[in-house]
């Protein structure tokens, strides 16, 4: 996810930079570099334990990296920097006065805002939330699900340039998780940044324009979704000898990543056609059943990366 090379360069609405955090003995993010640009919803992935939300917390100021840096719009991130004022955050679970409603809740978040009263994006905000007549009452008598959808309103009800979300869909029944899913889309084709972390991964592919896929505190990759999932330059080819398969693709300039997957092998080759790679393994004796466009699910590219499928690519 890098800038583009051509034009005025454009600074990154959300940036970190080989950031590192470790809490005792565990090493929960390690030089992590990735970039969320204007107009991107990117979704931050990866196993429990992953780092996402020592992520996430390492870049709105709550907690401090090891090593490395983090920015939002260009500037360094801390406690009560000013840029935080236009960053809705939705992370750690909810945390309200209990003996307060929600409404009085949302009221005593915006005031740490200095400005009037009320958000400008306070009615949407709260439609999407679904709180209906409970945002009158006390939060003491709301379940999890329903302090989980206040937060998420006083995310979006500064109507932010840059959202980052930590499992936002939680508590959120299938209705009102497609009108977030709306929303968020809708937040960045108006110009913000959203970065989501979230275990629904055919939501996340829905919803996404980019991914960061983290695996034991560490980056595994970064880029467009389309990238990630296989796109015109990913094949997926049936033969009768994988291992030897394997070795011949591997040879073959131009193959990116050969990667097994179940009965068959999936090839990425950004300048080559399906011909050029069945040619070179029938040449080679292997026999070829078939080849097809790759074309995975989140879910499968996912647990590809972060389960060890990716130890058999070539690069």
């Amino acid at each position: 996810m890098e800038p583009p090379t051509t034009g005025t360069p454009v600074t990154p609405m959300i940036r970190a930079s080989e950031l590192s955090k470790r809490y005792g003995r565990r090493q929960a993010v390690r030089e992590l570099s990735f970039t969320v640009e204007t107009g991107q919803v990117c979704a931050l992935l990866g196993p429990n334990g992953a780092g996402k939300t020592s992520t996430i917390r390492m870049l709105v100021g709550l907690s401090a990296p090891d090593a490395g840096t983090a920015s939002i719009l260009g500037e360094p991130v801390g406690l009560g920097a000013s840029e935080l004022s236009r960053v809705g955050v939705l992370i750690d679970g909810p945390a309200f006065v209990p003996h307060m409603t929600g409404m009085a809740n949302l009221k005593l978040l915006w005031s740490a805002t200095r400005r009037s009263w009320p958000p400008p994006e306070l009615d949407d905000a709260l439609e999407l939330a679904g709180l209906g007549a409970a945002i009158d009452r006390r939060v003491k008598g709301y379940s999890m699900g329903m302090k989980m959808r206040l937060m998420l309103a006083q995310a979006l009800m500064r109507a932010p340039q840059v959202l980052l979300l930590d499992e936002p869909a939680n508590g959120l029944d299938p209705a009102e998780v497609r009108a977030l899913r709306d929303r968020l889309a809708a937040f960045a084709r108006g110009g913000a940044a959203v970065l989501v972390s979230s275990h629904q991964l055919a939501e996340v592919q829905q919803l996404a324009t980019h991914a960061v896929v983290m695996n034991n505190g560490a980056l595994v990759t970064a880029g467009p979704l389309t990238d990630l999932l296989g796109g015109a330059d990913s094949y997926r080819i049936e033969v009768d000898d994988n291992d030897r398969a394997i070795a011949v693709l591997r040879a073959i300039p131009g193959v990116a990543t050969v990667t097994a997957q179940g009965d068959g092998l999936e090839v990425t080759a950004p300048d080559l056609q399906s011909r050029d790679l069945v040619s070179a393994l029938v040449t080679a004796g292997v026999g070829v059943t078939s080849v097809n466009q790759a074309s995975r699910s989140l879910e499968e590219a996912f647990l590809t990366m972060t389960e060890g499928g990716s130890e058999h690519a070539a690069h």
